[in-house]
């Protein structure tokens, strides 16, 4: 296979200039295949490599809600929602990353294992195994069988490598994370740098059998993590995506360094405060917070579809800018009557530009996210919030989402979902006056409260697409559509006959999905982007030049 014939060839040299010139270490000039990976320090700054963001892009720039039903975007398609992947689309890269990293993790293991005193270098083995491990494991949720070798090939055994059945490869998933949680520290950060630690293998090893639906492992699993008190939910939910340093929730962060990258932060920026206004959480996500009761919008008589953000679980308006609350400085008010609004910044009234009647580019869906947002989002327009792989929320829901597939509907299991919904509402599980808490314990109402839940807690941070695809709800989803507010003077007609901002609560289905069918039907809203489901999108495509370069290869159904 041509990626990985190069990746065999030139990884080594290449990851070792970058790393070498990164960090100021060891000049490229003065190391090689002899004489590198001998020590501790050689070892570290190999797995160095594995905590860039090429490895974790799907984990970044909110990949996995573009291609969800929670993103909204003017007319933009997503080649998921439109059911229009091909074999050479540009996501490809992902294949090849994964298989650098893993054929850097299998180098630094191969190194390990010929020395002497091998024994001195275990945790780094092991954490070297546990990257192994868990980019094997996101290979097989992606694309099925794939590729595999666990010692260095030469570019004629690769030419020749067939797709390895996924149920083999797990095995060795596994085994490899299996090894990384025997062996790794509890703490494994010195002299001011992280790195990964035993409760980060159990953890996505966890996520890996979730989606593996090995559900007895991803129980036990998390509840190591549980027991072990090392992690607790982060007490103020909107400002846990604002801190730039680790705290007491977040397991696993990659570091973000987009200082540089001002364009991309400003599309989610309000047009007042000098951004696009391009990409919003989508009305479908705005529409599936509870109300403060705990009943869903449709059944709740606290739900006032003129305002709804109004009487809402806390996590919509840390999710949403909330219209009439002040954002980056500014007030944010998508009603085309609020002709200005206040700037702290200036201290004085300015233009709304986020109205349509004054800016025909001014939020379709007339939403804005506020999640993770910071000053500097507009002051320079950048954002180096730490990109988040993994929290303590997310081992309690999948603990809970765990024992729910088994039927073991316990105590524990509504804890862990009670202390996740307690606290948005800045309490604790016990305070059950001061938040809806869940009582429960049939299975099919927990499945559909444990996905719900899992929707809003975890919106806009790149789950939503794993979680559809895991469930089996691509088609689901993609069978929804966008929508929006209409044109400047349409928007002027719906406020002008009391029907802004929705004339009522839209439809929902059996599993929660919200439909804003009827709503544009009788002539209220704007439809912006039709989608479509295709089953091929259940994987994804074997890049095609792997295809062409190698015959023993096959390619995935549909592509």
């Amino acid at each position: 296979m041509k990626k990985i014939i190069y990746i065999i060839l030139t990884l080594f040299f290449a990851a070792l200039s970058h790393s070498c010139a990164d960090l100021n270490l060891t000049p490229p000039s003065e190391a090689s295949t002899e004489n590198w990976n001998k020590t501790a320090e050689q070892l570290r700054i190999s797995l160095n490599d594995l905590y860039r963001q090429y490895l974790w892009k799907m984990n970044t720039q909110w990949w996995g809600d573009k291609r969800s039903d929670d993103w909204s975007q003017r007319t933009t398609i997503y080649e998921y929602t439109q059911g229009n992947v091909t074999s050479t689309w540009s996501v490809n890269t992902y294949w090849e990353n994964s298989y650098k990293g893993i054929s850097r993790a299998v180098r630094v293991i191969e190194a390990i294992d010929a020395m002497d005193d091998a024994e001195s270098f275990t945790a780094l083995r092991a954490e070297a195994m546990f990257f192994r491990g868990y980019l094997y494991g996101r290979q097989i949720i992606l694309y099925g069988d794939v590729p595999f070798y666990t010692k260095s090939i030469t570019p004629e055994e690769a030419l020749n490598m067939s797709r390895t059945d996924k149920n083999v490869i797990k095995t060795q998933v596994y085994a490899d994370l299996d090894y990384a949680i025997a062996n790794l520290p509890e703490d494994n950060s010195a002299g001011g740098v992280w790195r990964v630690n035993r409760y980060v293998a159990l953890s996505l090893k966890a996520r890996i059998a979730l989606h593996l639906q090995d559900w007895a492992i991803a129980r036990d699993a998390c509840a190591e993590v549980m027991d072990s008190g090392v992690y607790s939910l982060y007490p103020d939910y909107g400002e846990l995506f604002r801190i730039k340093g680790l705290n007491c929730e977040v397991i696993f962060s990659i570091a973000n360094l987009y200082d540089k990258q001002y364009q991309e932060i400003k599309n989610y920026i309000p047009a007042t405060a000098g951004g696009a206004a391009i990409a919003q959480p989508s009305w479908d996500l705005l529409a599936t917070y509870e109300c403060t009761d705990g009943k869903t919008i449709d059944e709740s008589p606290l739900f006032n579809p003129h305002n709804p953000y109004e009487n809402r679980d806390p996590r919509c308006c840390e999710t949403f800018v909330a219209p009439g609350s002040t954002y980056l400085g500014v007030v944010y008010e998508p009603n085309p009557n609020v002709k200005q609004v206040w700037d702290d910044w200036t201290g004085q009234m300015v233009n709304n530009r986020d109205i349509k009647p004054a800016n025909q580019y001014a939020a379709f869906s007339s939403t804005c996210l506020r999640k993770g947002g910071r000053d500097e989002w507009r002051e320079g327009q950048y954002n180096d919030n730490p990109n988040i792989i993994i929290r303590y929320a997310d081992v309690l829901l999948m603990y809970a989402e765990a024992k729910i597939e088994l039927n073991e509907i316990d105590q524990s299991v509504l804890d862990a979902i009670n202390d996740v919904r307690a606290r948005a509402y800045k309490t604790t599980r016990g305070d059950t006056a001061h938040y809806p808490s869940i009582t429960t314990t049939d299975q099919v109402s927990l499945r559909k409260i444990l996905r719900r839940e899992r929707r809003v807690e975890f919106a806009w941070e790149n789950r939503r697409w794993f979680d559809l695809k895991r469930w089996g709800w691509f088609e689901k989803a993609y069978s929804h559509h966008r929508y929006g507010h209409k044109n400047a003077e349409g928007l002027v007609a719906m406020v002008a006959a009391g029907d802004y901002y929705w004339p009522y609560a839209p439809d929902f289905d059996e599993d929660g999905f919200p439909d804003f069918t009827r709503m544009y039907n009788e002539g209220y809203i704007e439809r912006y982007v039709v989608n479509s489901y295709n089953p091929k999108v259940e994987l994804f495509p074997i890049p095609n030049d792997e295809i062409l370069t190698n015959s023993n290869l096959t390619q995935n159904p549909g592509y």
